[in-house]
């Protein structure tokens, strides 16, 4: 194996969309399904959207369906059979899987909780920081806490990547925390309800692929789903960003599914081609980043005339 080809990971991003079930068989059978179609197709990183498992909603008493704070402690009775479902699949087809995300009881709060699970089983988290207003005033997520970076084994060599669920997306610092501790992939799963919510988590993604000068990969939940308030309306497209540089796309669009198109877009990602960019880009967005942040200071307001008499 060559050097170039020492850097390149196949990765899957899912479009995943939400079904009302008739039991936890059914849920195990289709995530089974899912995984096994992106693995068959060569995928070594396996990304599930935020929220994806909230389909087990339909799982629960008709009362807890629209009560989104009911629902919460309730759902916790699926939880050790989800985790043990995702480190079976991750073991069998000895893939890196990041679940959907899934609010978990932490102590006297709820958080969103992405669990990641390696090629022998190991599972390890990421929760999210920062909460949409849904989250933070009707549903009572709470925001979670830290960072991490999470090292997936690949033949001959070492993926780091690190997790903004959804929102965190919006923000740049989180993902500069992520890429200053080691991260080339950023991994974005997203519950949006409308093509707004899409285009700013999207237009996040891309901000950070940019300004990191790393891969972006976006992961959304697709839902028609009136049965339930928590996620009643989701859409979006899947996607892989990247920095507009040497050898990328110059639109920074690597590879998308259809609007609302449920599915796996499935993507190399030559990590020798960023790491050439952040060396010697035509821009070096990486290597500026600390005078881009240190020469602007705060902003001085100047008075341009005084206002005309009416």
């Amino acid at each position: 194996m060559t050097a170039q080809r020492d850097a390149v990971v196949r990765v899957a991003a899912a479009a995943y969309p939400i079904e009302f079930l008739d039991g936890w068989a059914a849920f195990e059978t289709k995530v089974t399904r899912w995984v096994a179609d992106a693995a068959g197709q060569g995928a070594q990183l396996l990304v599930f959207p935020e929220y994806a498992p909230l389909e087990l909603i339909s799982l629960l008493p008709d009362t807890l369906h629209h009560d989104v704070r009911g629902m919460r402690p309730a759902l916790q009775a699926f939880l050790p059979d989800f985790l043990s479902l995702h480190a079976r699949l991750a073991r069998e087809h000895r893939v890196g899987l990041v679940a959907g995300s899934f609010p978990v009881a932490h102590g006297d709060v709820f958080v969103n909780r992405a669990y990641v699970f390696g090629p022998d089983g190991t599972h390890s988290h990421q929760d999210k920081l920062l909460m949409t207003r849904f989250e933070a005033e009707e549903w009572d997520i709470a925001p979670g806490e830290g960072t991490r970076v999470f090292e997936l084994p690949l033949p001959g060599w070492t993926l780091r990547f690190g997790i903004a669920i959804c929102y965190d997306s919006e923000f740049p610092a989180l993902a500069r925390h992520l890429a200053e501790g080691g991260a080339e992939l950023l991994v974005v799963p997203s519950f949006t309800g409308s093509r707004a919510g899409y285009t700013r988590v999207r237009v996040g993604s891309m901000a950070r692929a940019l300004e990191n000068q790393c891969y972006a990969l976006h992961a959304p939940l697709i839902a028609d789903a009136p049965w339930t308030y928590a996620v009643e309306d989701a859409h979006g497209a899947a996607g892989i960003y990247t920095p507009a540089d040497n050898g990328l796309p110059a639109d920074g669009v690597l590879g998308q599914l259809g609007w609302n198109e449920p599915g796996w877009l499935v993507t190399d990602l030559d990590l020798a081609l960023t790491r050439h960019v952040r060396a010697d880009g035509h821009v070096l967005n990486w290597r500026d980043r600390v005078p881009g942040a240190a020469r602007p200071g705060p902003a001085e307001v100047v008075a341009l005339g005084a206002p005309e008499r009416g």
